[in-house]
């Protein structure tokens, strides 16, 4: 996972506006980035698709005190606490948004419209019931910077001993960019977090990419089917820990929503 879901940067921003600590356009202008708009569908006593500004404010007034990231995958509910119909929901978008203080989820469809080579990304929230229960899988900050240490060792040793590791100039344009994004971290987790969650997402998004270099290139020493099964194998756990570290960071504020 190169780039951050765009459910963090609802939960980051909503989160810091929810806290006082961000107004409404400023929330709004660092969640949408650099797509052309943000709806969000299903909203009680909404007939239609609202802005976000709206529907951030609607969310407060319905009882929302704080948002929270999940990032599930196959086998791996992370982040989600049901019921089935959200879960599958969310499962297919590989990301979503839970509500605490009030029982909604937001889970996004994005699309592309206009013409080719001038095309923009259109997103859209659907709002729907969830269940109040602890997300599942879910830890601590500390816990999740201790397992990001042992997967950065087990991804450079992995990537090292199939020959994967940084060389080349596909490896070297990703580390550029993962460098690029590092120097923005910073702005990713919006008001109101503390370093050290900064700190665990700027690690998950490094072994995040570690892992994706392996993914992507089937060139080096994985150069038969079982070894590249075996790579697989062996970057599943390293994946899930960067994933779980992820939602650690962006749920860090938990203590203060009360």
């Amino acid at each position: 996972m190169l780039s951050e879901p765009r459910s963090g940067r609802l939960a980051a921003w909503g989160n810091a506006l929810l806290a006082g600590l961000v107004s409404p356009d400023d929330a709004v202008l660092a969640i949408v980035g650099e797509d052309a708009v943000h709806r969000v569908e299903g909203l009680p006593g909404e007939t239609a698709p609202v802005g976000l500004t709206l529907a951030l404010g609607r969310l407060r007034a319905l009882g929302v005190r704080g948002l929270r990231l999940a990032l599930p995958a196959p086998g791996h509910p992370l982040g989600l606490s049901g019921p089935p119909e959200f879960n599958a929901r969310a499962l297919d978008a590989r990301e979503a948004v839970v509500c605490h203080g009030a029982a909604f989820g937001l889970v996004p469809e994005v699309s592309e419209a206009g013409p080719s080579g001038d095309a923009h990304v259109e997103v859209v929230w659907h709002c729907l019931a969830v269940r109040e229960a602890p997300p599942a899988d879910v830890p601590s900050l500390g816990e999740a910077e201790r397992e990001l240490a042992e997967a950065l060792r087990e991804a450079t040793a992995v990537l090292s001993r199939l020959d994967v590791a940084g060389s080349g100039p596909v490896a070297e344009a990703a580390i550029d960019a993962y460098r690029a994004r590092a120097e923005r971290g910073r702005e990713v987790l919006a008001p109101g977090y503390p370093p050290r969650a900064v700190r665990v997402l700027e690690l998950a998004q490094r072994v995040s990419l570690l892992v994706s270099l392996a993914q992507e290139r089937g060139e080096g020493g994985a150069v038969s089917a079982s070894e590249m099964a075996a790579r697989g194998e062996a970057l599943r756990p390293v994946e899930r820990t960067a994933r779980r570290a992820q939602v650690a960071a962006y749920n860090s504020v938990e203590e203060a929503w009360g």
